[in-house]
């Protein structure tokens, strides 16, 4: 197995692996991400099953950057099941917060409640965003990006990688629940709606997600 970056300045690129139909495992306990993958996966003959309803466990994401993530989720999903498997670990990288909350997105949605399982709040983590810009006066940038890294591995220790992103501005109140996670925040450049608001099928066509994915077909099928 090499790097995503195998090549430069170093041995020449590995021809990239072509994926055959036949079953995935979508390396996520994320239903909002599972759906998004399942929808881009459709035309291409692919039995896409989700690690929940393999059963498999969730790593744990200690990695310090969105490549890094995807590759531990590809390969342990693809290990313990045998079968190909398709990570993806995406982020909101705020300009006038350095790139936060960027790999530590999901991390600013924890809570931990007095009574209950530990989940995630997405609202109190879009509030966590809006308070941190608003400590920098009304002037601050709104400018953000969505990052998707996708790792997908192969039983055998072979992964590739692809990743894709989408400018945007951050808007505050939310609006919209169609999306999930940041999404009722963001407002991808050129749009006016927020991607809370969008009818799916075109977030689909314009989203991070979709950008990595399209590297992705161009590649592997």
């Amino acid at each position: 197995m090499s790097g995503p970056e195998e090549g430069i300045g170093g041995d020449a690129p590995q021809a990239i692996r072509k994926l055959t139909p036949g079953k995935l495992v979508i390396a996520s306990h994320n239903e909002g991400k599972v759906r998004e993958i399942r929808e881009l996966l459709k035309p291409f003959g692919i039995e896409p099953v989700s690690a929940k309803e393999l059963d498999l466990p969730e790593p744990v994401e200690n990695g310090t950057t969105f490549y890094a993530n995807a590759e531990l989720k590809a390969m342990q999903a693809a290990d313990l099941s045998g079968l190909p498997a398709l990570a993806d670990d995406s982020g909101l990288c705020v300009e006038a917060l350095g790139n936060a909350p960027g790999v530590y997105t999901a991390d600013w949605a924890e809570r931990q409640p007095v009574e209950g399982p530990p989940g995630r709040d997405w609202y109190m983590a879009m509030g966590k965003v809006e308070g941190k810009l608003a400590e920098k006066g009304p002037d601050v940038s709104r400018s953000a990006h969505f990052v998707c890294m996708l790792a997908l591995a192969w039983p055998d220790g072979h992964v590739e990688w692809f990743e894709g992103s989408v400018e945007g501005q951050l808007v505050w109140p939310p609006r919209g629940n169609v999306g999930f996670g940041y999404d009722p925040m963001f407002v991808p450049l050129g749009e006016s709606e927020t991607f809370g608001e969008m009818d799916p099928a075109k977030k689909h066509e314009i989203s991070h997600r979709a950008d990595a994915f399209r590297k992705l077909v161009d590649a592997v099928f």
